[in-house]
Parts: structure tokens; sequence; C-alpha cells
């Protein structure tokens, strides 16, 4: 019945609007100007913001600052792609995709409204108590439940996670400073920030990376046996998150009798020194941030982990982005 009605009243109007054409259609049209107008004229003040001489001086004066921030652009995409982001797993559900899981039971109202997450290795599926506490301390948990040992061979490897993490942070909020820069270099009027503003980066010439930060994430996941009821506990490894496994490991694993015991911990903190240290300035080619605000500065290890190599003071260095990026591609083609 409600659409017997429905089409009748569009009839209705359909025949109202057929009666007085010569009234609907002016309307019409003015709205359609109304709705359309705006956006004529956006579009034609953009092509003609673009192919100004101002903006096209501009875009010529600071091509080398565009080709350095498309540079780093690379770097940032070249090190998410080598770096391995991943540390510990959970056996739970390690052979699930054996098996089928079906539930057959038959009720009244909706079932499997939650569905546990089995064979992914970042989720911990456990009792409700377990989520709890692991909301409570979560560091415990993660290296109980996950397999993350306090072994010096897995706090190398949190390291080794921690740094990457570190590098990528930096590279990405370094990318956004520069871009900020650049668009406030040009001072484009607001409608082109709000309408065209991946456009205007393109015409400038500014390459923008898809680089998101991996970070690793793990979950303590219970699910009631009926579906009906979920809890989860999650924990993102950071740069301080990581930063205080590294703490949490070293704090387990004895180093009394071991050479290793006498190094630092590869932390934000020792990053921020080492380049403090070093007046930041890289040790290879002497560029520093007072000569060249914008920077990208990295600590390395002088003598590489894969080498032996410790993260003892004495055996890091700060350098900048482009003698990293060399040295690493020589240490990576000589272990090839």
């Amino acid at each position: 019945m409600p659409y017997l009605i429905l089409a009748g009243v569009l009839v209705f109007v359909i025949v109202l609007a057929i009666q007085y054409w010569y009234i609907v259609l002016p309307i019409a049209l003015l709205v359609w100007a109304i709705a359309v107008a705006p956006r004529v004229i956006r579009h034609i003040r953009k092509n003609r913001y673009f192919s100004s001489d101002e903006f096209l001086a501009r875009k010529d004066a600071i091509a080398a600052v565009v080709a350095e921030h498309n540079a780093i652009a690379g770097y940032t995409a070249e090190m998410r792609a080598r770096g391995s982001f991943d540390i510990g797993a959970s056996s739970t559900g390690s052979h699930a995709h054996l098996a089928t899981y079906e539930n057959t039971s038959r009720h009244g109202y909706r079932r499997d409204r939650n569905v546990a997450e089995f064979g992914a290795s970042n989720v911990h599926n456990c009792s409700l108590q377990v989520v709890r506490n692991a909301a409570t301390d979560p560091l415990k948990y993660v290296m109980k439940y996950f397999e993350i040992k306090p072994t010096e061979e897995t706090l190398a490897d949190v390291e080794r996670l921690g740094d990457g993490i570190a590098r990528l942070e930096n590279a990405v909020a370094n990318l956004q400073h520069r871009e900020n820069q650049i668009v406030g270099s040009f001072n484009p009027p607001p409608f082109i920030l709000r309408y065209y503003e991946d456009e205007f980066m393109s015409h400038v010439g500014v390459k923008l990376p898809e680089v998101r930060i991996p970070y690793p994430e793990y979950r303590f996941e219970y699910v009631s046996a009926g579906g009906n009821s979920s809890q989860r506990t999650s924990l993102s490894f950071n740069t301080p998150t990581i930063d205080a496994l590294i703490e949490a490991l070293s704090q387990k694993i004895k180093f009394s009798k071991s050479a290793a015991g006498q190094r630092a911990l590869m932390t934000a903190k020792l990053r921020e020194f080492i380049k403090r240290r070093d007046g930041y300035a890289c040790k290879s080619c002497s560029v520093s941030v007072a000569a060249e605000p914008n920077l990208l500065l990295e600590v390395d290890h002088i003598v590489p982990v894969s080498r032996g190599g410790l993260s003892e003071v004495t055996n890091l260095q700060t350098l900048c982005w482009r003698c990293n990026r060399t040295k690493s591609n020589k240490v990576v083609a000589v272990n090839l």
C-alpha cells in the first residue's frame, strides 16, 4: 500500500511538471547553475594559478628542495621494503588451517557475532582472565605468550626492530616537515589546498609516498563459545613500547659473564645521546643540522651488527641519510 501511494504522488508530480514546463524548466536550470557554477569557477581559477608566472617561477626556485624531498621519499620506501618488522608469535591456532570449523547449534537467536581469529600469529586466543591480566601488565604477557624469550639473541632482534621503526618514524616526520615548508613557500590560495592539494603537490613535483609505519600489533583475544561475547587487549610496538620491552628484557638477562653485558641498550634515548654527542652532524660528510635544518640524521653501527658489532657508544656514530644509505648498500652487496 505505501508503494502505491508513493507511485501515485510521483505520477502527479510528473504530470504537473509537464503541464507547467515553462515554470519548472527555468527553476531547474537555475538550481543546476547554482550547483555547478562554483565548481566551474574553481576549475578556471585553478588552471590560471598553476599556469601563472609566479607559480612557475617559485616552482623553479625550489626545484632542488623538491628533489631532496623525493630522494628521501624513495629512501623511506626502500627502508620499508627492506626491513623486517616482526618479533614473536603465538602458537594458538598454528595448525588451524588444517581443519574446518562450523557452529552447527540451532538456536532462535543469532550466533557467532564474534568469531575467534585462529591462525594469526599476532593473536593469542585465551581466557577472559588472561585478556584482563594482559591489560594490566602487557609486556609480561607479551613475552610469555608470544615466545619473546629473555635471551641476548632476542634482545638484539628487538633492538633491530626498534631501530627500523625509529628510522621510519624519523624519515616520515622529516618528509611531512619538508612538505609543510614547501607548501608554505608557495602560500597558495586556500581553495587550492582545500580542493586540489594532491594536484598541487603533483604540479610542484613532490612525490607523496604511501609509506605506513608497520607497527607490530599483538592481541590477546577472548571469544565466548557461542560467539556472543568477546574482549581483547592490544599492544602496538611503537618506539616507547619497544624501548620498554628492551628494558624489561635486559633486566631478565644475566649478562655478568657475557661480553655483550658491557654494551648499552639501543633505545631512543641512546640514539638521541649519540646525535647530541656528534653535534647533530654527519661523521662522514660533516653536513650538520646547523647548516641544513631539515637534515635527516640516523645512528649507525660503525661495525655492523651483522658482522658482530655491538651497540656500544664507541661503535655508534651519526650519519646523514645519504651516507648511511651508501654504507648500507655496500654492506648488503658484500653479504650477497
